[in-house]
């Protein structure tokens, strides 16, 4: 008999640490240092200017990332009451970042700890680069759509900076949508991966912290999915 695996993983930043440790410091300080080049998600309603993003996708070919196929994210409305069905068209992911060891041995390393099993062969890979922008003149939500599931068959959610903000706390559901886990990710390289089929999850808003106009949080998502034939 099979036996059920946690439908999360949450992991301290020593699980991506370890896996970036042969990438040169100034390689990791430049992928961290790219979400400062993140245009405005037009997606958001009326107007709204508090999210950042880019996004690719790709497919593993000798243990390398390479692009698959256009990078149009679409989900549908049965998963995401507030954007399903629309064709989202990002600023793809630059070229260095794309291509960089980071980003290939944070994939990988998520790979070997999914909670549960994907066809590396078939698999494909969407990263979201995503800044959320904490003002005083806005609500600032990391996930607007609320408590949700993203459609795909895991999600890792990794934070990549946070300074000068409140707030931004990860929830996990399950399938009745009662509470199972929730924290808040506070160290860079901090991540959660979800089987997105047996959890909701949401992630509470974020605001300046006491002694701040501004702040940042800034988060790396990867989706993995099945690819299309």
């Amino acid at each position: 008999m099979a036996i059920e695996t946690m439908p999360f993983l949450h992991s301290s930043p020593a699980l991506l640490v370890e896996a970036l440790a042969d990438c040169p410091p100034h390689a990791i300080k430049e992928f961290i240092g790219s979400w400062e080049d993140l245009p405005v998600d037009a997606y958001l309603k009326g107007g709204a200017s508090y999210r950042q993003r880019r996004y690719g996708r790709f497919r593993l070919a000798n243990q390398q990332l390479v692009p698959a196929g256009p990078t149009v994210f679409e989900q549908s409305a049965e998963v995401n009451a507030l954007f399903g069905g629309v064709e989202r068209h990002f600023e793809p992911i630059v070229g260095a970042v794309a291509s960089s060891a980071v980003l290939r041995n944070i994939v990988l390393t998520f790979l070997d700890h999914l909670p549960g099993e994907i066809d590396r062969a078939t698999a494909g890979i969407g990263v979201h680069q995503i800044r959320i922008i904490a003002g005083r003149d806005e609500s600032s939500m990391p996930a607007p759509e609320g408590v949700h599931e993203d459609g795909h068959d895991f999600v890792a959610q990794v934070l990549i900076n946070r300074e000068g903000v409140v707030g931004g706390e990860s929830q996990l559901y399950d399938r009745d949508k009662q509470p199972i886990f929730r924290t808040t990710l506070l160290e860079p390289f901090e991540s959660i991966v979800i089987a997105d089929g047996r959890v909701f999850h949401g992630v509470s808003a974020i605001a300046p912290a006491e002694d701040a106009d501004r702040g940042v949080r800034d988060m790396m998502l990867i989706d993995f999915f099945p690819l299309a034939d």
